[in-house]
C-alpha cells in the first residue's frame, strides 16, 4: 500500500507536535521516523493508524483520501514499545486474537497462527505464555499478532526500545529479513540513528514537529539538508567559524568548506570520520584521550583557540601512529559543510 500525507498539523493544547508535514511511503517499502524524544514521530505514526485525528491536513493509501476513516477499516497492523500481549493467552492465542475477533474460523485461524509462528522463529512455543519468553522472543509474537490479520501497512512505535542492545542488533536483522519476505509496506519510529540506517530503505528525520529531511540512509548522511540534520545524525565536531572566500578559519585551523555558505560567520559542522589527525610538532591541536571502541578508535583533542575535537579511525588505521594523549598534532579536514549562523548564536554548544 502506499501512502500520501499533505500538510499534517497536530496541537495538544499550546503545544504543536506535528507542524505541516508532508511526504509519500512507496509501496512495499520499509521507512523510519527519526528524531528525538517530543519531535512528533509517534503522532504522525498514531494518525496514520487513525487513533488521534489531525487539526488539518490529509492521509491516503493508495490515492484513497483515508483521514477521517475508522482505525477498525484502515488493514493496519500495530507494534507498540512494550509488547502489549495478553498474559492470560498463550502464545498461539496472543498471534491469533486479531483473527478472532474477525470471526475467522478454528482451523483457519490455527493454521495462519502456525505459519506466524514459524515465520518469526517462535514455532513450537505457541503454547507457552508471555511471562515464559525473552523481551525478544515476546516482540516477535507481538509481530506475529499485527501481522496475522494480513494488514496493508505495519506500523511500529519503538519496536525494539524495551530489549538490551544485544537483542536489539538481532530483532532489527530479523525485521529487515522478514519485511523482504513478507513485502508489507512499513513504518516504524525510533530515536536511534543506527536502527533508522540498518534497517529503513528510507529515512525521515523530525524536529519540532517538522519534517527536515527525507531520503536514503546515505543521502542523509553524505547530504544534510539542515544543520539540525547534520548536528543530529552520526558523530559531529561543531565549531563557529569565520568564512572567507570558501575557506572556513576556527582557533588554528583553516580548511575549505565544500557546502554551504561561503562568506560571514557561519556554522561549521564536521563528522568524526572526516578528519585525519598527523603527529606533529608545532600541531594545531593537542590528543586529550584515546578510547578504543570495538573495531573503531576515538579520539578527542583540543583545538588551538576552539575547544574540542573528536575523530574516529579504523583499529588499524595508520593515521594512529604516534597519537597519544599529550602528543601534539596537525588536523586535516577532508569534508565540512557550513549553515548560516542561527540568530542570536554566537558559538557553537
Amino acid at each position: 500500500m502506499s501512502i500520501r500525507v499533505e500538510h499534517l498539523r497536530k496541537r495538544f493544547g499550546s503545544f504543536q507536535a506535528v507542524d505541516d508535514v508532508s511526504f509519500e511511503v512507496e509501496s512495499g517499502s520499509l521507512v523510519a521516523l527519526l528524531g528525538p524524544s517530543g519531535s512528533g514521530k509517534s503522532t504522525i505514526l498514531r494518525i496514520l493508524a487513525g487513533l488521534e485525528s489531525p487539526d488539518s491536513g490529509s492521509v491516503w493509501f493508495d490515492g484513497e483520501e483515508a483521514t477521517h476513516v475508522h482505525a477498525r477499516s484502515r488493514a493496519i497492523g500495530f507494534v507498540f514499545q512494550h509488547y502489549a500481549l495478553f498474559r492470560h493467552l498463550t502464545v498461539a492465542e496472543n498471534v491469533g486474537f486479531g483473527l478472532l475477533v474477525r470471526n475467522v474460523d478454528p482451523k483457519t485461524r490455527a493454521e495462519r497462527t502456525e505459519q506466524l509462528l514459524e515465520l518469526v522463529g517462535l514455532g513450537g512455543l505457541g503454547g507457552r505464555y508471555p511471562s515464559q519468553l525473552s523481551g525478544g522472543q515476546r516482540q516477535r509474537v507481538a509481530l506475529a499478532r499485527a501481522l496475522a490479520p494480513e494488514p496493508r501497512l505495519l506500523l511500529l512505535d519503538e519496536p525494539f526500545g524495551a530489549v538490551d542492545a544485544k537483542v536489539r542488533e538481532e530483532l532489527r536483522q530479523w525485521l529487515r529479513r522478514l519485511h523482504d519476505e513478507v513485502g508489507v509496506t512499513s513504518i516504524f519510529v525510533t530515536h536511534d540513528q543506527d536502527e533508522a540506517f540498518s534497517v529503513s530503505d528510507r529515512v525521515l528525520i523530525i524536529n519540532h514537529g517538522k519534517l527536515e529531511q527525507s531520503g536514503t540512509p546515505a543521502e542523509i548522511l553524505d547530504e544534510p539538508r539542515t544543520e539540525f540534520v547534520a548536528r543530529f545524525v552520526g558523530d559531529v565536531n561543531v565549531f563557529t567559524a569565520q568564512m572567507d572566500k570558501g575557506i572556513a578559519k576556527v582557533g588554528a585551523l583553516q580548511t575549505p568548506a565544500q557546502s554551504g555558505p561561503s562568506d560571514g560567520q557561519v556554522q561549521l559542522v564536521v563528522r568524526s570520520y572526516d578528519l585525519k589527525f598527523f603527529r606533529e610538532d608545532p600541531g594545531v591541536a593537542t590528543v586529550e584521550r584515546v578510547v578504543p571502541l570495538g573495531d573503531r578508535v576515538r579520539v578527542h583533542a583540543t583545538l588551538d583557540g576552539a575547544g574540542s575535537l573528536v575523530a574516529q579511525f579504523p583499529r588499524r588505521s595508520s593515521l594512529l601512529r604516534g597519537i597519544e594523549a599529550g602528543a601534539r598534532i596537525q588536523v586535516e579536514v577532508t569534508y565540512a559543510r557550513t549553515y548560516p549562523l542561527e540568530s542570536g548564536r554566537n558559538s557553537a554548544p
